[in-house]
């Protein structure tokens, strides 16, 4: 199947999703994501404010700013696909872009390369641990530079995602990035063989 058809598929799957399941689901994550230690590793960490129907990153963005990490959300660029990454706090003044997702406004945002951790939207993954993504190419454009790192990888790549976003195998282009795990509501998937 082509990653429009895919695209199409599984997002109608994940808004068919009722708030009641979105809301357990984003507390159990949260609970897989401290037992697994994955905020622990990391001082940097890069979020996502959620959007049409993707996974709850709320519950795990608060537990960051409680342990004291320093948590970042992607900004839009005015040009190209490059995103940058703007500090976020309690406190933190914030924006809308173009597609009506929130911003914070940070003058020295950083780059990906900067953050320890990533954690990103999505809306399939397979066992390869290949992501498919909303098709804009902003991830992969900003993630491009790891495709030239053999073996240090910064920022570690976390998917977040509804169990049901999962497949056996998704089509994937030499340009797209493997993650190094997809937290779900039922599992932390890890893949090894891209770490």
């Amino acid at each position: 199947m082509d990653k429009y058809t895919l695209r199409r598929q599984l997002k109608a799957v994940r808004n068919a999703l009722k708030p009641a399941v979105r809301h357990k689901a984003a507390r159990a994550s949260l609970r897989l994501a401290l037992r697994h230690g994955l905020l622990l590793r990391a001082q940097r960490i890069g979020f996502y404010m959620p959007k049409g129907g993707e996974f709850d990153s709320h519950p795990l963005l608060n537990q960051a700013l409680w342990m004291q990490r320093e948590c970042y959300l992607p900004l839009l660029p005015r040009r190209g696909r490059v995103l940058r990454f703007g500090r976020m706090g309690r406190n933190t003044r914030m924006t809308t872009n173009r597609y009506g997702i929130a911003e914070p406004v940070d003058a020295r945002p950083l780059r990906a390369r900067q953050l320890d951790l990533l954690l990103m939207p999505l809306v399939g993954f397979d066992h390869q641990g290949y992501r498919l993504g909303m098709g804009g190419g902003y991830y992969d454009a900003t993630l491009a530079f790891m495709h030239h790192r053999r073996v240090w990888r910064k920022p570690r790549l976390v998917g977040v995602a509804y169990e049901c976003q999962r497949v056996e195998m998704l089509p994937h282009d030499p340009w797209d990035m493997p993650l190094d795990a997809v937290l779900t509501e039922r599992q932390f998937y890890r893949f090894t063989s891209n770490t």
